[in-house]
């Protein structure tokens, strides 16, 4: 048989309304791969992209001969709309390379599923759509996409498998991109699908989106959809897809996926089921912060008392992993004026002050001034007397959780002590999931008393080597990705919506669509 050709392509970004624009500038300083260099960098041990297309890869090379037809992997950290005209011009090369490539036996479209521009809400559909409308109804595509991805019903209608992520932290990107290639592999032999489709009035707020066993409602959906994928093999795929509140968007909201291989009874009962059991935990949907003051007080305290445990203190309204700038100091400043000890605060984007550092030498004391050219909302400024500790290029490979095995790149970075605090300033936003953010400084986390990350949740599946649950604390700060949802002006976001508005009734209603190729 010949060798099935199979493209590859997407546009991964998760994109927050509230958040500054997102520009060419922040998809090539993450990922902006095309062609050869694309599949190349795929193969590499230490990818530069997520995981997903690596595995693909790698499950397609195992299953036997097939030809890679890469397009353009663009990827960039969590931020505001991306810019429209951008976002114009890799659709047009999407269209005229993917055109020149027919004929084509499959696509694998590689997507986060939350993105949005300054004039588009549905980017991912744009691009699934045309997809489709290229190589025509009888070629199977695939996509996957994240658990916060907000989904469309155009995107759900131009793919035969749509395939979210299962686990928060996203320890398994690698284990669904190899289901996008066994579901692929499928398709090429035949098997024609059935999705349901239902979005359910509930915006959760991202910090009740864990999945460890125990850790919440939506830990109990995932179980609850892995249960009903194992005992019945007519089940191809399902996810529940929390969403992305901030993308305030009309089609926000948890959404369950049920593919079968053709049973639309199945696809339907199994759908309904889900969303009900979402329905009926519609309460627990709250988040529960602890008070900056009080967060404050316990780092303190633990860096006062040694027979204190040390604190791991998540700055979950700064996450750069959902939009934030990753540049808010309010943290940073109270520790230091409370006279916290033994402090490592990571990491806090700043270009302009990590170019300063590098003009200096390691030892040299300074005027840090943060956030001197910075002036999207929260980004306050702050001044301090500081002493560089370490100056790195910023580049490494992750050792744990989300980024293991990775390749990362913070640019230009510094290692400061301002009082009992040393902190790690970056030049490309990034939120601080991995411990060898730290580690690259010759730091050890297993010494300080309190560790404050920039990350909403991703750090838990990395930083569990030095911080059980109970020395977590999730603090309510000012930050563009609070998970206090109340505190934005959502214009956009379907209302009434749990947990914004009180709602009695709902009933579950699932929409078919049949794959493409059916």
């Amino acid at each position: 048989m010949r060798a099935p050709r199979i493209a590859i392509l997407g546009f991964a970004i998760e994109c927050n309304r509230f958040a500054p624009v997102s520009t060419r500038e922040d998809f090539c300083t993450r990922a902006m791969l095309a062609g050869d260099a694309l599949i190349a960098e795929a193969r590499k041990p230490a990818p530069a992209m997520t995981p997903e297309i690596p595995a693909f890869v790698r499950t397609m090379d195992a299953r036997g001969p097939w030809q890679a037809v890469p397009i353009l992997f663009a990827n960039a950290e969590s931020g505001g709309p991306v810019e429209h005209a951008f976002f114009v011009e890799l659709v047009e090369r999407f269209r005229q390379e993917l055109t020149a490539a027919l004929p084509l036996d499959g696509v694998y479209i590689c997507e986060h599923g939350a993105a949005i521009t300054t004039e588009e809400d549905d980017p991912d559909g744009v691009v699934f759509a045309l997809v489709r409308s290229i190589v025509g109804p009888d070629t199977p595509v695939v996509a996957t996409i994240d658990l916060h991805s907000n989904v469309s019903e155009r995107m759900v209608g131009a793919v035969d498998a749509l395939i979210s992520y299962r686990r928060n932290p996203h320890t398994d990107m690698a284990e669904r991109g190899a289901d996008a290639a066994a579901a692929l592999t499928e398709l090429l032999d035949g098997v024609k699908t059935t999705v349901a489709h239902i979005r359910l009035p509930i915006c959760p707020p991202p910090t009740v989106l864990l999945t460890a066993p125990g850790a919440g409602p939506y830990a109990d959906l995932i179980a609850a959809a892995e249960a009903a994928a194992a005992a019945d093999s007519r089940l191809l795929n399902v996810s529940v897809v929390g969403g992305f509140a901030y993308g305030d968007t009309p089609k926000n909201g948890l959404t369950v996926l049920v593919t079968t291989r053709g049973d639309e009874a199945l696809a339907r009962d199994t759908a309904e089921g889900l969303a009900a059991l979402a329905w009926r935990q519609r309460a627990r949907f709250v988040p529960r912060l602890t008070p900056f003051d009080e967060a404050v007080r316990l780092a303190t305290a633990a860096g006062a008392d040694r027979d204190r445990p040390p604190v791991l203190l998540a700055d979950v309204a700064d996450n750069p992993g959902g939009g934030g700038r990753g540049n808010t100091v309010f943290l940073l400043k109270a520790l230091v004026e409370a006279g916290a000890r033994d402090v490592l605060l990571g990491v806090l984007t700043d270009p302009e002050l990590a170019a300063e550092a590098h003009s200096l030498n390691e030892g040299a004391t300074f005027t840090a001034r943060f956030n001197r050219a910075e002036s999207a909302t929260y980004s306050e400024p702050f001044e301090a007397r500081a002493t560089i500790l370490r100056l790195k290029d910023g580049k490494g490979v992750g050792r744990r959780g989300q980024l293991a095995g990775c390749a990362f790149d913070l640019g230009p970075s510094a290692a400061l002590v301002i009082d009992g605090v040393v902190l790690i300033v970056i030049t490309h936003r990034h939120q601080c999931h991995e411990p060898a953010f730290f580690e690259l400084f010759g730091l050890n986390i297993g010494a300080a008393r309190s560790v404050v990350l920039k990350s909403r949740g991703h750090f838990r599946a990395a930083f569990d080597e030095f911080f059980a649950p109970e020395q977590i604390i999730e603090v309510d700060a000012p930050g563009l990705t609070s998970p206090l949802l109340s505190r934005f002006a959502f214009t956009k976001l379907p209302r009434p919506v749990v947990p914004l508005d009180p709602i009695e009734d709902w009933t579950p209603n699932a929409r078919l669509f049949h794959g493409a190729r059916s």
